[in-house]
């Protein structure tokens, strides 16, 4: 039976609660985007699921990179390596402006796979519209990341949380100019949300920055670096790190995201559900998610500090406190099912089929909740290389795959549409908690009979 200490509950739930904050709020902005597109036309509100099919893994697998810097930073404050926490994030600001000029360049030709999609043409132009918006906010986003890692990383969470509100109370106001066309502005319908998410990016991150750069939270880490060249040591830590957990973060938001890409011939109101399903999974999801994130930052300063008997504890703590939180969930999406499709669309047919989806919804919970704490815990280990091998092969040829001969094809059953791939999506996932859960249960054991020790300050993960 796994240990529960009341005062690492206190302490994980203590970490998680402003990041649960953040992340709900950052979830809500596209949410809200769903919400208002959704009152301008259903092809809008498909045109933003469409985009945010393609943006999303985008700019996740980006922050699931960038996230290598948390354990880093924590594991550097654990073991009062203060002077060695600047450096590292200066580097990992580098490397992040490198990926964005990157990214902005390859977004430039997001065309030519829309283009191979079969819709409606009018609903292609939005989405196209949509993403051209969007693209430009990958510089300040890329900012914004690196300071949060930074704060998340020393343990001081509520950074965040502040900055999340004005995203959104940025991004409500913009949503109405440009969607609308108010103020003078054109009505930009769908493709509004995409300059408005722009803006949001360039707010928080010029907020972050001003607070980084006089609040008294980050005077310990502020000096004058030595070097102000990139120290490709440095960075190529911070890349063999956080390449797993951002091919773990792809292979995940892919399997929800690529859906609508595969359903669009079905037409808007299927794409509609199933957007309205995934909106609100998104959202509850920030909180086991958030969870998983303080595990990481507990983890790694309890790891820095070599406090291997405190670290079992916080780990069994974390995971019950995350089952406890599923099911919670479960119980939510199932009573609340009707309500939430009804704030999404009054299309009749859109709500009929987003109830019978979120029904689905119920039953990966549990699984999703493990597997993405055993994943945040490894993480502060920095044990991120079987991250990797797991999530490739339960989110894509079982999660994926199984979705796609569910939903397209009749192979096994009649073709089953949206709600056969979010059959494939419960046994992926359930798959991964249980490879996640096995491999930390090792860890666990590796620890109990003292033949694991912290990884070194400079230790590439690619070397366990």
């Amino acid at each position: 039976m796994l240990p529960f200490s009341r005062f690492e509950a206190k302490t994980i739930l203590k970490l998680s609660g402003p990041i649960m904050v953040a992340q709900l709020t950052q979830t809500m902005m596209y949410v809200i985007d769903t919400l208002m597109a959704g009152r301008v036309g259903v092809t809008d509100m498909a045109a933003v699921a469409i985009g945010s099919a393609l943006w999303l893994p985008i700019l996740l697998t980006f922050q699931g990179l960038l996230l290598a810097l948390t354990p880093i930073i924590a594991q550097h404050f654990g073991a009062g390596r203060y002077k060695e926490i600047l450096p590292a994030t200066y580097q990992g600001g580098l490397l992040a402006l490198l990926l964005s000029f990157l990214i902005f360049a390859g977004m430039q030709f997001i065309d030519m796979p829309l283009s191979l999609m079969q819709m409606d043409d009018e609903l292609r132009q939005k989405a196209l519209a949509y993403l051209g918006y969007i693209a430009w906010g990958i510089f300040p986003a890329a900012g914004y990341m690196i300071l949060r890692n930074l704060y998340e990383g020393i343990g001081y969470t509520k950074a965040a949380m502040w900055i999340s509100f004005v995203g959104i109370l940025v991004n409500i106001p913009a949503n109405y100019v440009f969607i609308y066309g108010k103020f003078g502005m054109p009505a930009l319908g769908g493709a509004g949300c995409g300059l408005a998410t722009s803006l949001v990016f360039v707010a928080m991150f010029l907020t972050l920055l001003g607070y980084a750069a006089f609040g008294r939270r980050t005077a310990f880490v502020r000096a004058r670096l030595h070097s102000y060249r990139p120290d490709w040591a440095q960075i190529w830590q911070i890349v063999a790190l956080g390449t797993p957990v951002a091919f773990a973060f792809f292979f995940e938001v892919t399997l929800f995201t690529c859906i609508p890409l595969m359903i669009a011939h079905l037409g808007p109101t299927v794409v509609a559900a199933h957007q309205i399903a995934n909106n609100f999974c998104s959202m509850v999801f920030m909180l086991p998610l958030s969870i998983g994130l303080a595990t990481t930052i507990r983890v790694g300063h309890l790891a820095g500090g070599s406090d291997v008997k405190e670290l079992r504890k916080a780990i069994a703590t974390a995971i019950q406190i995350g089952l406890l939180l599923a099911i919670g969930i479960a119980l939510l999406t199932l009573l609340t099912r009707h309500w939430v499709a009804a704030q999404y669309s009054t299309d009749p047919a859109v709500l009929e089929l987003a109830a019978a989806i979120l029904i689905l919804a119920c039953f990966y919970q549990l699984s999703d909740a493990v597997q993405v704490i055993c994943s945040c815990t490894l993480r502060g280990l920095k044990y991120t290389k079987p991250i990797f091998y797991i999530t490739l092969i339960a989110y894509w040829p079982i999660g994926f795959g199984l979705g796609c001969v569910l939903g397209l094809t009749d192979w096994l059953v009649a073709p089953m549409g949206a709600q056969g791939f979010w059959v494939g999506i419960i046994i992926g996932l359930t798959v991964a908690a249980v490879l996640l859960g096995r491999l930390l249960v090792w860890q666990l054991k590796r620890m109990e009979d003292g033949s694991w020790q912290p990884a070194e300050p400079h230790q590439s993960t690619l070397l366990h």
